[in-house]
């Protein structure tokens, strides 16, 4: 009867410190107030230029500079003659992952490509990231070309 008696104060004190961590790590860490990131939805039906453009866009406007800097320089690259395979691919790429970091750590090599996103256009991007030719991507491209 003591024996049993201990199991329960033991398993009821066991069952106080977990609701009491609980309780603490809530305060510690309260519920997030920032915007959930919003599922990604595949434009279907979507006009080819128009996809472009949209995939122009969000190639420039990342949140990350060096983000920002590596797409915008492949989409300015390559954008234009990719094919519609390519273009979702390159759309799920950009648009799946809710860490931009993890894109940046693939597209240079620092952490394996998920199978997901390994494929033609993830390995354009790795190769575009290497920057064999020495081209200075210290600025974003201009969207237009200037008449002078």
């Amino acid at each position: 009867m003591m024996n049993s008696l201990k199991r329960i104060n033991m398993f009821t004190g066991s069952q106080l410190v977990r609701n009491s961590v609980r309780n603490m790590s809530k305060e510690i860490f309260p519920p997030s107030q920032e915007p959930e990131i919003p599922a990604y939805q595949e434009k279907v039906g979507e006009p080819v230029e128009l996809r472009k453009a949209r995939l122009l866009y969000q190639s420039r406007k990342r949140g990350m500079l060096e983000n920002g800097l590596l797409l915008s320089t492949f989409a300015a690259k390559y954008l234009n003659t990719m094919n519609e395979d390519m273009l979702k691919q390159y759309d799920q790429l950009i648009n799946l992952p809710s860490n931009d970091w993890d894109i940046y750590y693939w597209a240079t090599g620092v952490r394996p490509t998920p199978l997901q996103f390994n494929n033609e256009i993830m390995k354009l991007l790795q190769d575009h990231t290497k920057n064999n030719d020495r081209q200075s991507r210290i600025r974003q491209p201009d969207l237009y070309e200037t008449v002078a």
